[in-house]
């Protein structure tokens, strides 16, 4: 760690106070209705401590233990994408005046962002969408203008959760780049601080602006072992070696039919997922006739709709629709974005209704892999 701080409790809430004085809307993790949901935070009241998570595939359980401990949880179902990249965005609206139409003018609504409590899994997430939505010729300019009014506070895990593959795809459970401030949580039994990183000039100021002191050598050893610790815990894997061409070369492979025995292709694994990024669009009108506008909503490449085009639907079965969002995660997105579409998070196993595990049907292809000669079936 290169002159880290130590904070207190206290220093965390002048934390807080400094961001939403600077004009940051503070968007953080929070207990809601039995799970954490990434919300409006005020203080450190709103954090969520004692609270645990248990995930396993197709189950998640939220218990309190009674520790002090604010970020002692691994993973709720929500992303940060939702506040990046909103399931629903208005594009546009035009207004009738006399026999012609306008473009009414829109002004971008989207705040200034501070989030507080990413995970290393999470801060890979939030840049393989910045790839997305920045490169090629189609970037989306409501999408880059929150990302350069965003602050953002990281958090090292910890623990993992069972679902959790994050050291897999090499993001976790460490944070390595992408954040303003990242801190390590430090629970024993006669202290409870934070070992506070920068990673900016915007988060070196606001950590002097607030006076927080510097860190001694056995805060950082403290810091360490327990990202060690969390390293340690993560049980689940999944091979990458020369996964995009594996997947390309089994298109027919016998487990697309096995899994979809099973999938509901009910599209929780899309909506969970922190990088998945389809959408569809929406026209509407009043009923005078008079406005009309278009909005873009998420959509899921499970969707039956999704692929029907103006000749028919070109993956109308759960093999097809499963084998498009697995091989276009881990294979041609490498094509596409030079990265995997996937974190290791393991919220798609965790929100699976049946548990299906991508790690176990990557394991299953590869067992039994031998190479197509043809292209897969609908």
């Amino acid at each position: 760690m290169n002159n880290p701080f130590r904070l207190n409790i206290e220093g965390l809430e002048r934390v807080l106070v400094s961001l939403q004085q600077k004009g940051y809307e503070v968007i953080g993790p929070r207990h809601t209705d039995g799970v954490i949901v990434y919300d409006r935070i005020h203080s450190i009241d709103d954090l969520p401590a004692g609270f645990v998570d248990e995930l396993t595939p197709g189950m998640y359980r939220l218990t309190n233990n009674g520790s002090r401990q604010f970020f002692g949880y691994t993973l709720p179902p929500q992303s940060w994408k939702r506040f990046l990249y909103p399931p629903r965005r208005e594009l546009f609206t035009f207004r009738k005046d006399g026999k012609s139409f306008g473009l009414a003018p829109k002004e971008d609504q989207t705040p200034a962002y501070a989030f507080v409590g990413v995970r290393a899994c999470e801060l890979g997430a939030i840049s393989i969408q910045d790839r997305v939505f920045s490169s090629g010729d189609y970037r989306d300019e409501a999408y880059l203008s929150a990302r350069r009014r965003n602050f953002i506070i990281a958090v090292n895990c910890s623990h993992a959760a069972e679902n959790c593959f994050c050291t897999s795809t090499g993001n976790g459970p460490k944070a390595g780049a992408g954040f303003d401030i990242v801190l390590t949580e430090i629970v024993n039994e006669d202290s409870h601080y934070f070992v506070a990183e920068t990673g900016s000039d915007v988060g070196t100021s606001l950590m002097e602006g607030i006076g927080a002191g510097r860190a001694d050598e056995s805060d950082v050893d403290a810091a360490e072992e327990t990202i060690r610790k969390a390293c340690d815990t993560v049980r689940k894997s999944l091979d990458t070696s020369d996964l995009p061409k594996l997947l390309a070369d089994n298109t027919d492979h016998p487990q697309w039919e096995d899994v979809a025995k099973r999938c509901l292709t009910c599209g929780n694994c899309t909506m969970v997922c922190p990088t998945c990024f389809c959408s569809t669009v929406e026209d509407t009108t009043d009923l005078t006739g008079r406005i009309a506008g278009r909005t873009r909503t998420w959509d899921s490449c499970f969707t039956m709709d999704f692929a029907k085009v103006s000749g028919g639907n070109f993956r109308i079965s759960a093999k097809s629709r499963y084998r498009q969002w697995l091989t276009h995660k881990l294979s041609s997105w490498v094509e596409q974005f030079g990265v995997s579409g996937c974190v290791g998070c393991g919220r798609c196993i965790t929100w699976c209704p049946v548990g299906i595990d991508l790690t176990a049907e990557v394991s299953a292809i590869k067992g039994g892999a031998t190479k197509q000669e043809s292209g897969g079936s609908r």
